[in-house]
């Protein structure tokens, strides 16, 4: 019997054979979480992050996910949640760091499910008796690693199309809790046609959400005016303000402060600073 033959382990890749080997598995999947991803490669966490920092061709992380570039990604066109993660980022980004500036430290706070939330669980106070109230997966992994916040992550089915659970088991739970602030995603923003998203499992938990919510507002990206999605969950009255990116249209902020829904519009200097 001839010498056994030596195994690379995945722990002793060069950092481009981990790239390669992460890229075709994101592009089988369509989606890989953080710690999978270390798992594949046998090495930490740390080291995925720092390698798909250095190929931001390939690679997009948000929220504890990283998905394959879709710009570059020979055609592969993941499920929608996944596809939206990177969807005008910046102004993402921007209308969060707006939305943050509203939080005080003994607040509870409702977050909801989507791909621009991420960008405000990131940017949370870590300081002061924070409570957080959440239904997504995305979401929760990132307020979860917060030790100055108590979260409550609401129960039911898993629902893969928004990485978010629905069920009456949420719903109970949001009848018995009080929320200061409550922080809502939409697909679209009409005037006449409300706030609406794409998922009808989601207007269930988000109405109650509203009904326990003292002060509430929706977080969009200026893309988001004008767009109407086939799930209506609320009229623009309903909310205590828009909080938006710099991005705006003088038309659309006119329009819409002209019906009478306040638009809180962010600065670009300080979404980067957040």
């Amino acid at each position: 019997m001839g010498p056994a033959k030596k195994t690379v382990s995945a722990g002793r890749l060069r950092r481009g054979e981990r790239l390669d080997r992460l890229h075709k598995a994101i592009i089988a999947r369509g989606v890989m979480r953080l710690r999978e991803a270390a798992s594949l490669l046998g090495t930490s966490e740390m080291t995925v992050r720092r390698d798909i920092a250095t190929d931001g061709n390939r690679f997009v992380y948000l929220g504890g996910y990283i998905v394959a570039n879709e710009e570059n990604a020979a055609g592969q066109r993941p499920y929608v949640f996944v596809r939206e993660a990177h969807a005008n980022a910046a102004g993402k980004r921007a209308a969060c760091a707006r939305a943050a500036a509203l939080i005080e430290p003994r607040d509870t706070i409702f977050l909801d499910c989507g791909t621009t939330l991420p960008y405000l669980a990131d940017m949370l106070p870590s300081q002061g008796m924070l409570t957080v109230i959440c239904y997504s997966l995305n979401i929760a992994e990132i307020v979860c690693r917060r030790t100055a916040a108590t979260v409550l992550l609401l129960g039911g089915e898993y629902r893969s199309s928004s990485d978010s659970f629905a069920g009456p088991e949420g719903l109970a739970m949001l009848e018995r809790v009080g929320v200061t602030k409550g922080f809502f995603s939409a697909g679209g923003l009409h005037l006449t046609r409300g706030a609406s998203c794409s998922n009808f499992h989601e207007v269930a938990i988000k109405q109650a959400a509203m009904r326990s919510s003292l002060h509430r507002y929706v977080v969009a990206d200026s893309n988001k005016f004008g767009e109407v999605r086939p799930a209506f969950f609320a009229s623009l009255s309903e909310f205590d303000g828009i909080v938006t990116d710099p991005d705006l249209s003088a038309d659309d902020l006119e329009s819409f402060t002209s019906a009478g829904v306040p638009v809180l519009t962010a600065s670009w200097e300080n979404a980067f600073l957040a």
